[in-house]
């Protein structure tokens, strides 16, 4: 068996890394904006999130100092993102380089998908234009029949040329039946064919406003009509797919009403037209090479120094945070120590067992006292028993019975009528007291 390379893990997440950025490129997603971070070094970090899934992001400051909007968590965006890997910690994490909020994003990026969708069938290609005829006697206008652009177009038309006559197919130009109406209107026009050229518009507005004029049925309505026609939709900033599938393009709906109503110095006009739409067309040419050079620059840029810089700047950002939530939690820590010990001393305070013994000692006294009480009580008895006993034996209780005691002058007791003799004096005790006695014989 062949011994196999063993990979050390830095080694495993770079060749990772140059897979996913080698392979997938540059990718457009939209998401929520969850745990966003304005770091010090002027980057940002974020998750973007659905209801399934979230993935790490971070949009270094070169770039996110053209984002037009203020990231906050919980709003939809739109972002062009490179997918990497955060070698340090093999993270898969997002490279963000453009954002912008979700709502127009979408529109926009709906706009240009189908545009690349139907340059790719040729419904933009010049060969398939037709040129507007060198007389024009009569005018079809699809938009509302109450707005201000029929109203700009008609005025133009007397003023240039009062002869031409005007047919208006009446369409709604904004909402959701808006390009329904006017892929009707125009298909109506063609089946009469009672006009010379059709303009196809309305006034200015917002993107949104003027969606229908995006929508692939009216662009196809556009393409299948055998009538030349003009868009002339908004104003002269507002760009819209059925411009770019139209004969011819007008900045707005007056300029459309000249055009069909030219003199001789419109020819210069229509060249200078021509001249915008093929500059138009050679900047869509430097735009798909400068994508392929953005494509090469990104694969070089794997060995860049910058590319390195980055990803150390990152990581510092990333050390930055962790230490910052460190000093934090040990700071918390910190704080809640002082009350722990306060607690634990609490518990450990003698105040209790004091208060306790205290209780205890109280209750040994009444029991000591009770104890005194009942051992001076049964002590006092039996003291009157022996006492009792002891009058029993006494002899004064002999005494009290009519017996005396015969002492001599030592005062000792005499037993024997020989103790004494005759003349001596002798004391004798009786019940009540002692009287003096004289031996006589």
């Amino acid at each position: 068996m062949t011994q196999q390379h063993i990979l050390q893990v830095s080694e495993l997440t770079k060749k990772v890394r140059f897979l996913i950025e080698s392979e997938l490129n540059t990718v457009w997603l939209t998401g929520e904006i969850s745990n966003f971070i304005a770091a010090s070094s002027g980057h940002w970090y974020l998750s973007l999130k659905d209801s399934k899934s979230q993935v790490k992001c971070a949009m270094f400051k070169g770039n996110n100092r053209r984002v037009r909007i203020t990231p906050r968590n919980g709003q939809q965006v739109l972002v062009r993102a490179k997918v990497s890997l955060y070698e340090p910690r093999g993270d898969f994490q997002l490279i963000l380089e453009q954002m912008e909020d979700a709502g127009t994003g979408l529109l926009r990026q709906k706009f240009e998908q189908l545009k690349d969708k139907l340059a790719l069938e040729g419904l933009f290609s010049l060969s398939h234009k037709n040129a507007l005829p060198s007389h024009i006697n009569c005018v079809g206008i699809v938009t509302s029949a109450t707005g201000a652009a029929v109203k700009d177009i008609i005025t133009v038309l007397q003023r240039r040329n009062p002869s031409i006559s005007v047919i208006i197919y009446p369409s709604l130009v904004q909402g959701d039946n808006a390009a329904a109406q006017i892929s009707q209107a125009i298909a109506l026009a063609n089946n009469r064919n009672e006009c010379d050229v059709l303009i196809v518009g309305r006034g200015g507005g917002s993107l949104e406003d003027l969606w229908c004029f995006n929508e692939e049925a009216v662009v196809r309505a556009i393409f299948a009509s055998a009538l030349p026609i003009i868009s002339a939709v908004g104003h002269e900033i507002d760009t819209t797919l059925s411009d770019y599938v139209a004969d011819l393009r007008a900045a707005t709906p007056s300029a459309a009403a000249e055009l069909v109503s030219q003199d001789s110095g419109e020819l210069l006009k229509l060249l200078q037209h021509l001249q915008q739409r093929l500059q138009h067309s050679i900047n869509q040419k430097q735009a798909r090479q400068h994508q392929q050079l953005l494509a090469l620059q990104h694969r070089l840029a794997q060995v860049h120094p910058e590319q390195r810089l980055q990803l150390q700047q990152q990581r510092c950002d990333d050390l930055t945070l962790r230490l910052q939530q460190v000093i934090t939690r040990e700071l918390k820590r910190f704080k809640q120590q002082p009350l722990y010990l306060v607690e634990r001393l609490q518990h450990l305070s003698p105040t209790k067992n004091i208060h306790y013994l205290q209780q205890s000692t109280q209750q040994y006294q009444q029991r000591l006292q009770a104890a005194m009480q009942h051992k001076l009580s049964t002590s006092g008895d039996k003291f009157a028993a022996v006492i009792e006993q002891l009058h029993l034996v006494s002899p004064l209780a002999t005494l009290a019975r009519g017996y005396s005691i015969v002492r001599d002058k030592s005062n000792q007791t005499i037993s024997s009528s020989k103790q004494v003799q005759k003349n001596e004096t002798i004391n004798i005790q009786l019940n009540d007291g002692t009287i003096k006695a004289k031996v006589i014989g």
